[in-house]
Order: C-alpha cells, then structure tokens, then sequence
C-alpha cells in the first residue's frame, strides 16, 4: 500500500473556474449573497467603466485561478489539512470531503463510511472494473479540483479516463474530452485492441431476458457510441485509408494487394454481428457486388483459422441475384449456423 501525490504539473498549467451566483438570498460559512444586491459599475466606479464587475466587485478571474492552483497543488497534491483518506487499487490518497462531494458516486461512499475519531477512510471497489486504471482514476480524480485534469488526457489513457469519469460522475467534461480522444486513436494500429473492446460489448438488450454482465457496463451510453465508431472506421474509413477505390464501371476495386491483405486480416477479427453488418453495409464500397462476395468469402475462409474456429458456429456467405434486392441494400449476405455434429455409427 502506498500514499501517492498524483502527477506533478508546472505551476502555470491551470484552468479557471466560473463562478455563478445564487437567484435568492442565502447563507455559506457566513457569507450573504443576495440577488438584488448588485450595483451598476457606471455609478460606482465611473473612472473604471472597462472593468467587469458583480455586486460591486471587479471581475476576480485572477484570484479564482490562483485559489484553483492551491487546491490542486496542496490539496490534491499534497494532501495537505486532509480530512479523508481514499484507497484505490494499491494507493492512498489524502483528500477533501468537501471536494470529494462533487461526485456522486463518492458522495454515496462518504455517506456511508463512519468516521471515528481522525479523518474518514473510504475504500473505491475497482476490482471489477478492469478498465479503471490506476492512472486513469487519478486523472479522474484530480479533476474534482481542477480541469488541468483535462490536459493529462493522451490515448494510451483515455478510455481508462472515460471509465472511471462515467463511475464517478459529474464530470461530463472530462469523459466528453476522453470519449473524443479514444475516437481519434483509433486506426489500423489499435483496432485489434478495439475490437476486443467492442466484443466485450453486450448487444443491446430487449428487455424480455436478463442483462448480460459486461466488464464495459460502465461506460453507459458511450459503450454505444465507440461502437459506432469503431464501425464507421471499418466501413468507411479504413478502405479510404487503404485507398481501396471503385471503377468507374464498379466492376472491381483498384487497390493494391497489401491493402486488400491488410482488410482482409482486419475483418477476419472482428466480431461476427460487426462483420456482418459491415459486409452488408451500403457504406462499405469495395467494388461491385461480385467484388464484395469475393472478399467476403475470402474473409470468412480466413475467420475459420482465427475467430470463429472451433465446433460452435458455421459462416457462409451467399450472393443474391434478381430483383428481391431494393434500393440501398446488399446483395451479399453473411450468415451463420450451428455446426453440424458427426453421426457415429455403430457396428453390432
């Protein structure tokens, strides 16, 4: 177990805060604001008429910002006049109840954590959360007490980010920011590893049989739409990328033999509904139909050694002819079967 003090940032790194006043009166540590208290700068101040000012007082941006970087710097950072100490993973954290409130999901924790004597000691359950990251939920974290938290979002990190950003809650910025950066990183590079990503995905469900239990249920609404990404660059942009282009004639693809190999090792990873619906797709221009029933049966030999091997499922591929196919659709279809079982025969 050991006590961590987080990522150390220049000082000049930080972002100001926006401070918003309350419609009536009210009462915080003994300060009174009231809405009807405020004065025209005009008439108070009439040699400052180019300054910004609220109930009387010059815009204090400047002091805002310099309050921010304190609390980063020697609350989070440091620790410093903690009243809660947070574990997670292999770490320690010292913090603040009243920062810590900003999440709801820590508000629960801190609500239902007795405090005896000395600061209160809160446990985060991240042992099945394999996407949470160590480096990920401190990003998180620190976000609480200031959006530098934002600048410390690279790819290698973002979908660890997102994770703990959508566990923790309140902090939509920060997964909006993580959810843009994870869709930008993916490419011929990292697809393998999206793809894994997405097959761990439940599919939709339909409300009439028990939700499956996905080790990516945390991501909520943006498990959704990496999906879709990831889709959309199968689709579109990785022939694009390959430079896989049409005839004009759409008799057959122009593209070289190591981009039409680089496809067709790509798509014999992908999960069988995303292959499918990829094939399919109307977007997802490779030629002529003859041309995309070629690359799909070839696709389809190549999955047999990788990820549809095994006794489960059979794919084939079928290529339909007349005028059953409406405009807009496919006439390439991928389908998929239970393997037959082998009769044994039995000799009396």
């Amino acid at each position: 177990m050991r006590c961590v003090s987080c990522f150390q940032l220049p000082s000049s790194i930080f972002a100001s805060s926006i401070m918003s006043s309350a419609s009536s009166s009210t009462a915080s540590n003994g300060l009174h604001t009231h809405s009807d208290a405020s004065v025209s700068p005009s008439a108070t101040h009439p040699d400052q008429s180019t300054h910004s000012y609220l109930n009387g007082f010059a815009d204090q941006s400047l002091h805002n910002q310099k309050i921010i970087e304190y609390l980063y710097n020697y609350g989070f950072q440091r620790g410093e006049y903690a009243d809660t100490v947070l574990h997670v993973h292999q770490n320690v954290y010292r913090l603040h109840a009243i920062i810590l409130s900003r999440s709801p999901f820590l508000v629960q924790l801190l609500s239902t954590s007795p405090q005896v004597g000395g600061p209160r000691t809160i446990y985060v359950p991240v042992e099945r959360e394999p996407e949470i990251s160590a480096e990920g939920f401190a990003i998180a974290l620190g976000y609480l007490y200031s959006s530098v938290s934002l600048k410390l979002v690279r790819p290698e990190n973002a979908r660890a980010v997102l994770a703990a950003g959508c566990m923790l809650g309140g902090m939509e910025e920060l997964c909006q920011v993580a959810y843009e950066t994870c869709k930008r990183s993916i490419s011929i590079d990292s697809i393998g590893a999206w793809l894994e990503f997405v097959d761990a995905i439940p599919s939709p469900s339909t409300g009439a049989d028990t939700p499956e239990v996905s080790s990516v249920r945390i991501f909520g609404s943006y498990a959704q739409s990496m999906r879709d990404d990831v889709f959309h660059f199968l689709v579109v942009t990785l022939p694009g990328v390959l430079e896989i282009q049409t005839t004009p004639s759409d008799s057959a693809p122009i593209t070289s033999d190591s981009g039409r190999e680089v496809l067709l090792q790509v798509f014999s990873r992908v999960p069988f509904e995303m292959f499918k619906a990829a094939i399919e797709s109307p977007s997802f221009q490779i030629g002529s139909d003859q041309a995309r029933f070629k690359f799909a049966k070839e696709a389809v030999e190549a999955r047999k050694h990788g990820i549809a091997r095994g006794p489960g499922f059979e794919e084939t591929v079928v290529l339909a002819f007349g005028s059953a196919q409406g405009p807009g659709t496919s006439a390439v279809h991928v389908t998929r079967k239970m393997r037959k079982r082998p009769l044994w025969k039995v000799n009396s």
